[in-house]
């Protein structure tokens, strides 16, 4: 018997460990929850939430493909090696398989179940599924790990050219297997009780077809425009799909699949072409996550930047989380997220890098409030925008390019239409003065805060900071 364990991989379609299992003979599907581990990885409740309605959706498929899915409640991951051990046991089975996932912790645990398994001759199998390249694949002349993207994107592209990935076949329908009852096994309606987010099912709809159709109409809709419309926080320019890929309801040969649908890779427009390097974006971290694991570690990529001197300012920390900062962009932004899971990706940049060099906090404390929060947080993306936007990470911005939020805003949402729908207490004020509401006229009479900060004074803080290193 074949045991498949699903992890951050959630889908039926195009799973290569799902399709190799099958290959073996007849499987048996594992899944396992570990609230705990969540807790200590900072994952947002609306993210859980996700996961969990998308597991019961997962159940279902695999009830049709007579797979069953044993769910197990393992808090901490240190406990997981024994239990998968006994469940093993338990069931007869020969091999366990699952997609390698690339986070320190992850593979530290993937390799203590390994040595325990393999001790009583149960192999295990793991496969590369959440990269469009194998791990630690993507190498220099020297075989060294690129530390700069615009060159590791351009050895994607070679690669490109010789073989655009394709996904796995579909999923065979297998006999049915009768398993006892006395197994152990999660009540996911009661478990997910604890977790449910109002209003997330109808924003992140859980099924295939949601994924799906968010793809399709990005092809055939929005890529077109995607180069000028993704930096438009007022304007739906973006794909939607990362929660998607995060938690593997869609695979990234899938999005591949669709970008070059003959199969070939010619790039036809600007559009295709930019949505393909943030994809390549997505693989840079990913790679990168693995090659130095330190950037799992809460340590910065560029070491000499553990020098910096950040502030300790509770209060304006507390003033950006709330979207209070008196900048409206800014507030805009962090209101976004607290109130729907998500924030548009060039509002992420601006707000990272207020806290970071305007307010010159450390960086850790804005990607772990981001991981709280976001329903797409992942660690390889969110660590890498971070440490961009912080000029501590790899091929990062330098340090002396600081955004300016209120002409960041002016360019990117000259209407102030983003600014109007989170921060509805200036959506009577003009389209110019909505981006700097106190600029003309200190003593306006608004229900919203003065700046926190002066963006020129700190910014030449910042620059004085980064430049004695």
């Amino acid at each position: 018997m074949q045991l498949i364990w699903f992890r951050q991989d959630l889908r039926i379609h195009d799973h290569a460990a799902l399709w190799h299992t099958t290959q073996q003979g007849p499987c048996i599907a594992l899944a396992v929850l570990s609230p705990e581990q969540w807790q200590l990885h900072q994952a947002a409740r609306i993210k859980t939430a996700f996961y969990l309605r998308r597991l019961k959706y997962l159940k279902q498929q695999l009830q049709q493909l007579n797979i069953p899915l044993i769910i197990l409640n393992i808090p901490l991951w240190e406990n997981l090696a024994s239990e998968i051990l006994n469940l093993c046991q338990t069931l007869k089975i020969e091999n366990l398989h699952a997609n390698i996932e690339v986070g320190v912790n992850e593979l530290e645990r993937d390799a203590q179940v390994q040595q325990l398994l393999e001790q009583q001759q149960i192999r295990i199998e793991l496969y590369h599924d959440r990269t469009l390249f194998p791990l630690g694949s993507i190498r220099n002349q020297s075989n060294q790990a690129y530390q700069v993207y615009s060159a590791f994107n351009k050895k994607c592209y070679e690669r490109l050219i010789l073989d655009v990935p394709t996904c796995y076949p579909e999923i065979e329908t297998q006999d049915p297997i009768q398993l006892s009852t006395k197994l152990p096994n999660v009540d996911l309606e009661k478990f997910s009780a604890d977790y449910v987010v109002e209003h997330a099912a109808q924003f992140w709809p859980a099924e295939d077809q949601a994924a799906l159709d968010l793809l399709d109409d990005f092809i055939e809709d929005k890529m077109a425009h995607y180069k000028t419309d993704r930096d438009l926080p007022a304007v739906d320019g973006t794909s939607r799909l990362s929660p998607y890929l995060n938690i593997g309801v869609i695979s990234v040969r899938q999005c591949m699949q669709a970008l070059f649908q003959d199969g070939y890779f010619q790039i036809e427009d600007v559009g295709q072409q930019t949505w393909l390097d943030e994809l390549l974006w997505r693989e840079f971290y990913l790679q990168t996550l693995f090659d130095f694991p330190r950037v799992s570690k809460h340590q910065p990529f560029k070491q000499n930047t553990n020098k910096i001197q950040w502030r300790n300012a509770p209060e304006d920390l507390a003033a950006w989380q709330q979207g209070q900062t008196g900048i409206p962009i800014v507030d805009a932004g962090m209101r976004q997220m607290l109130a729907t899971g998500w924030m548009h990706n060039r509002v992420r940049m601006i707000t990272a890098m207020f806290l970071c060099k305007n307010l010159l906090i450390d960086w850790r404390l804005g990607e772990a409030w981001f991981m709280q929060h976001l329903i797409d947080g992942d660690l390889a993306a969110n660590n890498g925008g971070w440490q961009w936007c912080a000029s501590t990470g790899m091929d990062a911005v330098p340090y002396f390019r600081i955004f300016n939020p209120v002409s960041q805003s002016l360019k990117f949402d000259p209407n102030g239409d983003y600014i109007r729908e989170w921060v509805p207490e200036l959506a009577h004020l003009d389209a110019k003065s909505i981006h700097e509401p106190y600029a003309k006229n200190p003593d306006l009479q608004l229900d919203y805060p003065k700046p926190i900060v002066d963006l020129k004074q700190s910014r030449i803080r910042a620059i004085e900071v980064f430049k004695n290193l």
